[in-house]
């Protein structure tokens, strides 16, 4: 019996390190794409036009939006795939 607990917390352990790498990716993407593009390489990204603007202007107003929706529907899908991996689906 001993063992099987073992088992499930070196599941539990690799389940929620799974979690938090996929938070982790998501977070340093919503950042690159709000903070660097938006802020950082605004400068770099003038020159390129989008719907009447710079794209780093795109980005700071509407684009790291458009990416933080994205990176939610990304986070559902993967998390929907983790949790089906460890067995703890709905």
């Amino acid at each position: 019996m001993g063992g099987n607990m073992t088992e499930n917390t070196d599941s539990g352990h690799a389940y929620w390190k799974a979690n938090l790498n996929l938070i982790a990716i998501c977070l340093v993407i919503w950042f690159v794409a709000s903070f660097g593009f938006g802020l950082l390489l605004r400068p770099a990204l003038s020159g390129i036009a989008v719907g009447g603007s710079d794209l780093g202007f795109w980005f700071a107003q509407q684009g790291s939006i458009w990416v933080f929706l994205g990176l939610i529907f990304f986070y559902a899908i993967r998390m929907n795939a983790i949790d089906k991996k460890f067995g703890v689906e709905e």
